[in-house]
């Protein structure tokens, strides 16, 4: 399924700029290679309009049996937070209704 999925997104980047599926790829690759290793190295990666993606911080929380404070370690997992419903997206994320 995903790489169906990769195989898509390549197709459409490679049709909307008008370049091989070989050079959408490589475009592709290195736009997630950047993102990872920003995150890698501490940095949130915003794209307006879609999320953003980041690595968790160190944060305090509570025990809940006792109620007390409590660090929680930072993660090396990174995680998506994708932008507001509310927010409308960018022309070229949004989709199209097909009732509309």
């Amino acid at each position: 399924m995903l790489r169906r999925r990769e195989a898509e997104l390549i197709a459409k980047v490679a049709d909307a700029h008008s370049v091989s599926k070989a050079q959408a790829k490589s475009i592709v690759e290195v736009i997630l290679k950047n993102i990872a290793d920003a995150a890698a190295s501490g940095t949130e990666v915003s794209l307006p309009g879609f999320g953003k993606f980041k690595v968790t911080l160190e944060r305090e929380g509570r025990n809940s049996s006792r109620g007390e404070r409590i660090k929680i370690a930072a993660s090396k997992k990174l995680t998506f937070s994708s932008c507001r419903i509310g927010q409308r997206p960018p022309e070229r994320l949004r989709r199209t209704s097909a009732k509309g």
